[in-house]
């Protein structure tokens, strides 16, 4: 039951999050039929304080919030209004729509849960700072490390000094050379890579502000990062772990590379017209 969680994570959180806590199990029947923002002006904390303490419990977004407490009062069935697409696999026998429609669900529920829960408040502090940043190193390893270059990509483009190191040597040297002056993205899916952890944690030490992306608020990198931004999974049958999460750790790299572009838009809209011409010279 979901009461009984929040009772048992009670003791563990701190500051606004315990006060989250104490007002839900005070009112339970008032979450299923009010939004994140109502419940963060009831409270006295905001959306964002109410989308940690969501996080807090291992939920993915307020949403699922509402429904446990929903399904808690006997106010929705037993089952989901509609199938999950984590669980199902996909079967060497199924039907290629089939096989289609789970992916599609599952990326597309990701999305919306990643959009839904993220905290906007980290997402224009960590914003605001790759702005600012002389330097940006972008930290990433395997799956990961693709997303890395992905951001790396991105933020070159519209003008920012960005790199991404997927190399855990070449990673840690760099991050030995920051200052306060700099700043870095880490990516871990799980939060726990110790390629990507290392050097971060280097990189806090020369002073370089630090944001990480993992599916973990709880986990090592995101404790150690000064902004974290939570993604969320959309695992199937044959997509595990960083796979699962791919699209929306994407969807938050996008977000980030839009705020960037919207605080520098001198540099950023003059280095894409400096560039356009670029792959067309290449068809």
């Amino acid at each position: 039951m979901i009461t009984a969680q929040i009772r048992s994570e009670l003791p563990r959180m701190s500051g606004s999050l315990r006060k989250v806590g104490l007002w839900v199990l005070e009112r339970p029947h008032y979450v299923p039929k009010s939004s994140a923002s109502e419940v963060g002006q009831s409270t006295g904390t905001s959306q964002a304080t109410v989308t940690r303490f969501c996080q807090a419990l291992g939920l993915a977004s307020y949403r699922d919030l509402q429904y446990e407490l929903a399904k808690e009062q006997g106010q929705v069935g037993s089952e989901e209004p509609e199938p999950r697409p984590l669980g199902p696999d996909i079967g060497p026998d199924d039907p290629l729509d089939r096989l289609v429609s789970v992916v599609a669900r599952a990326d597309l529920q990701a999305l919306r849960r990643t959009a839904e829960s993220l905290d906007l408040d980290a997402l224009d502090r960590a914003a605001r700072t790759l702005a600012a940043a002389r330097r940006i190193d972008v930290y990433g390893v395997g799956g990961s490390g693709v997303i890395a270059l992905e951001a790396e990509a991105r933020l070159f483009g519209i003008g920012c000094d960005a790199r991404a190191r997927t190399e855990v040597h070449a990673a840690e040297t760099s991050a030995a050379l920051l200052t306060p002056a700099d700043a870095v993205v880490a990516f871990s899916h799980s939060g726990a890579t110790r390629e990507v952890l290392g050097p971060l944690r280097l990189a806090a030490q020369r002073g370089a502000a630090t944001i990480a992306v993992t599916g973990d608020p709880r986990s090592p990198v995101a404790r150690a990062a000064g902004v974290h931004l939570g993604s969320t999974s959309a695992e199937t049958g044959f997509r595990r772990g960083g796979f699962g999460t791919r699209h929306s750790v994407l969807l938050i790299v996008d977000c980030l590379y839009a705020r960037v572009a919207q605080l520098t838009y001198g540099r950023a809209t003059a280095s894409l017209a400096l560039t356009a011409h670029i792959a067309d010279g290449h068809r």
